[in-house]
């Protein structure tokens, strides 16, 4: 069953404002953008490349030539997924500007998305899908430390949402 709502909750926030960011290393979250076609690009993100800064708002670093990036650029929607055994969840996001530079992301190739979100869909058990649910998270290895360069650019570049003046 799935409910509809146009932001994010309380306890969504909170899971992607980075304050618990180490508990989620190594987590996996599917993006999907749409390509010239009208077809569904996923790739994966993580808890450290996404960070809500309200209940409407996120940024987002990816590499800025990829082609999911030119994909936002293009099209402005994408869908954030998140897959774990204590939230089923799609975030349906519109561009509000990027891909921007991201300081000391150049060797990188990194480039800032700040995103609005249009509407959150929750996916609970239906009732006949009662006592069934995810088990595991999409798990990626080794989890950085943030120690990278490439991660301490990204933190750095989510630090406070940011557009063109």
């Amino acid at each position: 069953m799935t409910s509809h709502r146009a932001g994010l909750s309380p306890d969504l926030v909170e899971r992607l404002s980075q304050r618990a960011l180490r508990s989620r290393l190594g987590v996996g979250l599917p993006f999907v953008t749409l390509d010239s076609r009208g077809q569904p690009h996923p790739m994966l993100v993580s808890y450290l490349e996404v960070r809500a800064y309200d209940a409407r708002t996120l940024g987002l670093v990816i590499q800025a030539n990829s082609t999911s990036a030119h994909n936002l650029a293009d099209r402005k929607a994408g869908t954030l997924i998140l897959i774990e055994p204590d939230v089923v969840v799609y975030l349906k996001l519109r561009v509000l500007d990027g891909p921007l530079p991201v300081e000391g992301g150049e060797p990188f190739g990194l480039g800032y998305f700040l995103l609005e979100v249009v509407e959150v869909r929750d996916d609970s058990p239906a009732a006949w899908e009662q006592g069934t649910g995810i088990t595991g998270t999409i798990r990626y290895a080794p989890a950085p430390t943030l120690e990278e360069p490439w991660a301490r650019a990204t933190l750095a570049a989510l630090a406070s949402p940011r557009a063109r003046a």
